[in-house]
């Protein structure tokens, strides 16, 4: 008899594949950017509808990186400090940011593969709509994560702080949540297909409850 798999299954998150050498490039709208080197951008920075293959953004200190249905493949973005990344209606597959400040990360209705956030402070993450597969959020603060009508398969968090969650509508598949510390969840029966710890679903168990229409007294 086969043995049964053990859940949640790990998201299968690899490295992007860059090469050693990378030519200096500027951003702009609907360039196509293959082993190149974003460095120095400040300001609006409009990528929209690019693509990137095999590419580093370095230390990006920018009001608006604006990212909207560009296609992004094994990149990665390091010691970022900016007001707002747009990423909506974007193809990702490989993509690592890593360090750094984001007041609003915006991957509305983005279809993600292989994506890793580590050691990153985000106001308001949003994944609202987005297609996500095998995604790692590592070491990272986050005021407010924005999950409603989502489909997540096989993402994790390990060490990471939320103030709110909310998975309304979400769909979820190996979904582990028993690395993030968050004070609350704004629909705790959205939560199906996610895995928690003991010590998690004990401080939830008022909202389970509620969510039930039991009336709890001591």
């Amino acid at each position: 008899m086969a043995r049964k798999q053990d859940r949640p299954i790990a998201p299968r998150v690899s490295a992007p594949d860059l090469p050693d050498a990378l030519e200096d490039a500027v951003p702009r709208r609907y360039a196509d950017l293959q082993r190149s080197r974003l460095a120095g951008l400040a300001g609006d920075v409009d990528l929209e509808h690019a693509s990137l293959e095999e590419c580093v953004i370095a230390a990006p200190s920018v009001e608006t990186l604006a990212l909207r249905g560009a296609t992004l493949i094994d990149v990665e973005i390091s010691d970022i400090r900016a007001v707002s990344v747009v990423a909506r209606d974007a193809t990702i597959r490989r993509l690592r940011i890593a360090g750094g400040r984001i007041g609003t990360l915006d991957l509305a209705d983005a279809g993600v593969a292989e994506l890793e956030l580590h050691d990153v402070r985000v106001d308001y993450l949003s994944f609202a709509g987005a297609r996500l597969e095998d995604v790692r959020i590592v070491d990272s603060t986050i005021r407010a994560i924005d999950l409603p009508q989502a489909r997540l398969t096989r993402v994790a968090f390990e060490g990471c702080r939320a103030d709110e969650v909310d998975p309304r509508g979400m769909r979820a598949a190996d979904l582990d949540l028993r690395g993030l510390d968050a004070l609350s969840y704004l629909d705790v029966l959205a939560l199906r297909g996610a895995t928690l710890t003991d010590d998690q679903v004990r401080m939830l168990a008022p909202a389970f409850a509620a969510a039930a229409g039991i009336d709890v007294k001591g």
